[in-house]
């Protein structure tokens, strides 16, 4: 099963939410910390590093002995990575896709592929929690090619959480693309009802089953919950604004360990997740 943890705004308890739910599993877990450009689950999940490898995406590059400049490339490529200037090929590897389109266009056989690094992934391992997370290198412009790479590690026959970027670009969309379900994080404010709408509408998109928890729910008013209740979207855990959940998030301790009484809430969590997860399972195989 792989469960994604999103939102449409930064600060939610994205995160919070991720690393709690691992914590209570009763089975081998895997955590993906899909916020490349800025990863920190492994700071409430400290454990012994296992691996450690680079990332590298295919750019092309040219051979002037075999290049007469006709330009085919630079044409093909829509993102413009590639330019043609005075019978020369100029390429821009923060914006080359690695689709290897311009190698095949080439008449002349005069590109080939060399990699470019654009991050590191770092697996650790605390207790029955696998921790995965890439962290993007400095000035990479594109996070969705180093996402890909930690989403690669998923591990058939265990539950596999991924903590998706913030907001409902790019980098969000290759994270939850795939899963079996979404739980969306959000805020009792304006601000957290309008992004909440834009993620909801975002899952919709993808056709992925979803369901919300509303984190500092005594902070706010009742208009994400209304919300909820049009759209039929469940709300599965509801966490209060309790101060001594802040004063453990700020020293890196899991709600669940610092706040015992907690860890039923995260526990029927899973449950909840679990159970929408396998109802859209069988909703799909009665289509078939």
């Amino acid at each position: 099963m792989i469960i994604a943890v999103a939102s449409g705004k930064g600060g939610t308890g994205k995160t919070t939410v991720s690393v709690n739910l691992a914590r209570v599993a009763r089975q081998s877990v895997q955590l993906l910390d899909c916020d490349v450009e800025e990863p920190n689950a492994h700071l409430f999940l400290t454990g012994e590093l296992k691996a450690r490898e680079e990332v590298r995406v295919p750019v092309p590059e040219a051979d002037e002995t075999l290049c007469d400049g006709c330009g085919e490339c630079s044409s093909f490529c829509r993102y413009r990575s590639l330019a043609v200037i005075d019978k020369s090929v100029l390429t821009f590897p923060e914006l080359c896709h690695g689709c290897g389109g311009c190698i095949r266009v080439c008449p002349k056989g005069a590109l080939s592929e060399k990699g470019h690094r654009i991050g590191v992934i770092e697996t650790f391992q605390t207790g029955h929690v696998s921790l995965v997370h890439g962290c993007l290198d400095v000035g990479v412009a594109m996070a969705p090619p180093l996402i890909r790479a930690v989403k690669s590690r998923i591990r058939k026959g265990c539950i596999s959480i991924l903590d998706a970027p913030p907001g409902t670009s790019c980098p969000v969309v290759t994270t939850i693309r795939d899963a079996d379900v979404v739980v969306l994080v959000t805020e009792p404010t304006p601000f957290g009802l309008h992004d909440l709408k834009l993620a909801v509408d975002m899952v919709g998109e993808l056709k992925i089953t979803c369901g919300v928890v509303i984190n500092r729910v005594d902070a706010g008013d009742g208009r994400v919950h209304a919300f909820c209740r049009d759209r039929g979207i469940p709300i599965l855990l509801e966490i209060p604004d309790d101060r001594q959940i802040a004063e453990s998030y700020s020293r890196g301790m899991l709600i669940v360990d610092a706040l015992p009484e907690y860890r039923p809430r995260f526990e029927e969590l899973l449950a909840r997740v679990t159970e929408l997860s396998t109802n859209e399972r069988k909703e799909s195989h009665a289509y078939l």
